[in-house]
């Protein structure tokens, strides 16, 4: 039986890669670690920002291993699905599995756009072959599957789904899902731009881009949210907000690794396609990144 109740700071971590494309788990290891003891409360592996359609099976496999071994225990590993058929899911959620991972999170395929029927379906079989928690990710803005409040409420027999990152964009949508689910799946929000106001609105938990640069400042977010203290939260998020408005973007992989070297975390390796920002584009980015740095709380300064 599930009963994982993950709540928190969730950072959806970057995948690290050599100058030969090859992944650098030495990177990964000493990354996961950083966000590890600046106090977030999971680690989720392979998603879109992992540059998981760049990676084999069991490059994917390879890296949830790492954050693994680097968790030892300390906090949940849920390792991303979204590969382009259920029967591919499938062989790697086994492989995940065995590799120890805690629970996974459960994207629709980005090739095929699935009706909610077809989406539901490859969503409860997943969870049912894992037989380990799963948050399911709806993102209709992105993937165009949008699995709304009655589908959840259609799902919510499977003992193995047990939250939701909800990433429509509509802050609307956590209220309804509240409304239509009470307590039934933790409620987390994954785009970074609403974090104040799904919290506000009693969102459980961050499943987040730009934590990977800034953990101590999200987790802070987050604790002053839920200790109500609004005001300071609110300041926080001021500050924060031209820097989060990078995860809305089609280039957020290469925005979040910018900032990750800007703030002395990562580097800005990324597989082809992608390549590093250049020319104006990463001037307006390097700029945005510079000013937050400039006028960082000194008080979550990340160590």
């Amino acid at each position: 039986m599930s009963n994982a109740r993950w709540q928190g700071v969730f950072p959806a971590v970057t995948s690290k890669f050599n100058a030969d494309e090859t992944l650098d788990h030495a990177e990964m290891r000493k990354h996961f670690s950083f966000l590890i003891n600046n106090g977030v409360h999971g680690l989720v592996t392979g998603g879109s920002l992992g540059e998981a359609s760049t990676l084999s099976l069991e490059e994917k496999v390879a890296v949830a291993k790492t954050a693994v071994e680097v968790s030892a225990g300390r906090v949940p590993i849920l390792a991303n699905v979204s590969e382009t058929s259920t029967r591919e899911a499938l062989r790697y959620v086994k492989a995940a599995v065995d590799a120890g991972v805690d629970g996974f999170m459960i994207m629709p395929s980005l090739i095929y756009v699935a009706d909610s029927r077809e989406a539901m379906l490859s969503v409860r079989t997943i969870a049912e072959a894992a037989k380990k928690p799963c948050m399911i990710y709806n993102n209709p803005v992105a993937y165009r599957v949008d699995l709304k409040p009655e589908h959840m409420a259609e799902l919510a027999d499977c003992e193995w789904l047990v939250a939701i990152k909800e990433s429509c964009d509509d802050i609307r949508r956590i209220t309804d899902l509240r409304n239509t689910l009470g307590q039934r799946y933790q409620l987390f929000i994954g785009v970074d731009d609403l974090s104040f106001e799904a919290l506000a609105l009693g969102a459980d938990g961050l499943l987040a881009g730009l934590v990977t640069a800034f953990p101590r400042e999200t987790v802070a977010l987050y604790d002053l949210m839920k200790a109500g203290k609004w005001a300071e939260a609110l300041a926080l998020y001021q500050w924060f907000t031209p820097l989060l408005h990078l995860d809305v973007s089609t280039k957020l992989v290469q925005n979040i690794k910018l900032a990750e070297t800007l703030a002395g975390v990562g580097n800005e390796n990324v597989r082809r396609p992608r390549l590093p920002l250049v020319g104006a584009e990463r001037e307006r980015v390097e700029r945005i990144i510079r000013a937050a740095l400039e006028k960082r709380p000194a008080e979550y300064q990340s160590r």
